[in-house]
């Protein structure tokens, strides 16, 4: 008798890496799947493996691990009373975290269990007589690389398993490294080209191929204190990014911050993404995270206001300025911010027509006003004006946003920081928090130019092929006026570079240690443990393997 499982999954399925009991999955058997058909029973294998993304890419989550902890974000204790969740984002900044942060428990967990989703589709599309249900092997085989390479990134090991009633081998190193390239290598061939950025294709293997070998002397030997980039890795990098570009399929935005608007799930800069459309139940609060508790994206919804979270640190807002100096970098660069409310103080707009400005926001801020609950109307439009700390019970300070921001009183205040709002919340959202839309991207074009010039400047110094690639980047901005074009290149100008395309997309982690910057010093950040490149495993987890001694073991320091 033929049995399906369907993945309606409460997980442990790694095996005790959860600290959970039980395993709740559902075999059923033909006769009690009435009207089930083989698609649906395909369907319903792979979609939870996906499931986990958007989870993972919450912004408390892997966001936090790869921006507040460093010189791009910092979140203090805002007004003394908010954010302070026992001192967790400040460690997270300091690069003092614990195994028992909750973020950090719970991005592992969301990690584990999509690597375990993973297993289970692996083990039972197999018994489903679907055409599809080759694809869909390769997907989930490759998306439990892509979580076991996240989780090497974070945590620096694998778990690899391929029967589910098994104990995970975990593997650490060069072991590590061969594994999550070996399984990306074995899925390729029967990935499709044309399914879009939400799912596993052969040119989202290629760029996750290409980032791991980039990445490759990280994952040898965590703690070096230079890395050595091999030259072979190299060439591997070269050869992904040039497949993907050769490929045809994608193509650099024009207007940069299309990349992240609530519609980016067919913008073709996107290689792989985590998919947050509105009939998918996205939930992308970035847009909401960095901005002020008197900014409301949404006139619909009077109650859906910032959080006052995280901003950038003046440090690398510097790295703007210094290098665009004496101009200002709003007028330099276009992928610095993004001018929407284009109206005088106190003017009224149409609900379809108010868009926040995007980018990094600095000083006083414009918005819809709020009095007594409710949005100061002109007929059927809006009232726009300046901005008070109203929710704050300041109604008389206004909303401006200052350089300065730190761990201080005075540094932790509420308008404190220049704050980011790079995605685009979607007006689909039924409460103002839900529908977020904007894809997350995790590869997408300008990042293969940029890690295809790196390349080429680790292997052989070529100065002139590195340049070449981040300037057609720049170049492809057109939409407004392009930053001018660089005329010289190095290590420490790509990084520079990869920190103005990149902000904000939870690269920046990995790029810092890669690029030997993480022990540096900035904003309330002074440690240079290099133990602290990658994050402790949660006490959970350890605790819940503690029946099988020596299994998992605490990485160094923690």
């Amino acid at each position: 008798m033929k049995k399906i499982l369907v993945s309606s999954l409460a997980l442990c399925g790694l095996l005790f890496l959860n600290s959970c009991t039980d395993l709740t999955e559902n075999v059923l058997d033909e006769s009690s799947v009435t009207g089930l058909t083989d698609k649906q029973a395909a369907d319903g294998n792979l979609a939870p493996v996906y499931a986990r993304l958007p989870d993972i890419f919450l912004h408390t989550n892997y966001f936090n691990l790869q921006e507040i902890s460093t010189d791009e974000a910092i979140l203090p204790y805002r007004g003394g009373t908010d954010w302070g969740d026992n001192g967790i984002y400040l460690a997270m900044h300091q690069h003092t975290s614990t195994s028992t942060d909750p973020n950090i428990r719970n991005t592992w967990q969301f990690l584990t269990q999509g690597i375990s989703r993973a297993l289970t589709a692996i083990n039972t599309l197999p018994t489903i007589n679907d055409p599809a249900a080759k694809v869909y092997i390769a997907e989930a085989r490759g998306m439990r690389a892509y979580y076991n390479m996240v989780l090497l990134d974070l945590f620096g090991l694998v778990f690899a398993k391929d029967d589910a009633q098994g104990i995970s081998e975990i593997l650490r190193g060069e072991k590590a490294l061969d594994y999550v390239r070996t399984e990306f290598l074995a899925v390729e061939p029967d990935l499709l080209t044309n399914v879009g950025p939400g799912r596993l294709t052969k040119g989202a293997v290629w760029g996750l191929l290409a980032r791991l070998h980039l990445n490759a002397a990280v994952y040898r030997d965590r703690y070096a204190t230079n890395f050595t980039f091999k030259p072979e890795d190299m060439d591997k990098v070269v050869e992904y990014c040039d497949k993907i570009i050769n490929s045809g399929q994608y193509q650099l935005a024009r207007d940069y911050f299309s990349i992240f608007n609530s519609d980016n799930n067919t913008n073709k800069e996107l290689i792989f993404a985590v998919d947050q459309r509105a009939e998918l139940n996205g939930h992308n609060r970035l847009a909401y995270f960095s901005l002020s508790g008197d900014q409301f994206p949404l006139p619909a919804f009077p109650a859906a206001n910032g959080t006052d979270g995280p901003a950038i640190t003046p440090d690398f807002y510097r790295t703007w300025v210094d290098t665009y100096a004496p101009r200002d970098p709003a007028a330099a660069d276009p992928r610095f911010f993004k001018q929407n409310l284009n109206i005088p103080a106190d003017s009224c707009v149409s609900a379809n027509d108010f868009n926040m400005n995007r980018g990094i926001l600095r000083g006083q801020q414009f918005g819809l006003i709020r009095v007594n609950g409710a949005f100061v109307r002109c007929g059927n439009n809006y009232r726009v004006g300046r901005l008070f700390n109203v929710t704050r019970n300041r109604p008389t300070t206004p909303v401006v946003f200052t350089e300065r921001v730190d761990f201080t009183v005075a540094g932790s205040d509420y308008s404190t920081g220049f704050r980011v709002l790079k995605y685009e919340f979607s007006k689909k959202s039924s409460s103002g928090r839900n529908l977020g839309d904007a894809d997350f991207s995790i590869v997408r074009l300008a990042d293969v130019y940029m890690m295809r010039a790196e390349a080429k400047l680790r292997k052989s110094n070529d100065a002139a092929g590195a340049l070449a690639d981040v300037n057609l980047v720049r170049a492809s901005r057109t939409a407004s006026t392009p930053p001018p074009a660089l005329t010289s290149m190095n290590l420490d100008l790509l990084f520079r570079e990869r920190g103005f395309e990149f902000y904000w997309e939870m690269l920046r982690r990995t790029d810092m240690i890669r690029f030997g910057k993480y022990e540096g010093t900035w904003t309330e950040k002074s440690n240079n443990d290099r133990r602290k490149r990658i994050f402790p495993i949660p006490q959970t987890a350890i605790d819940g393997a503690s029946n099988l001694p020596g299994y998992l073991v605490q990485n160094e320091s923690y």
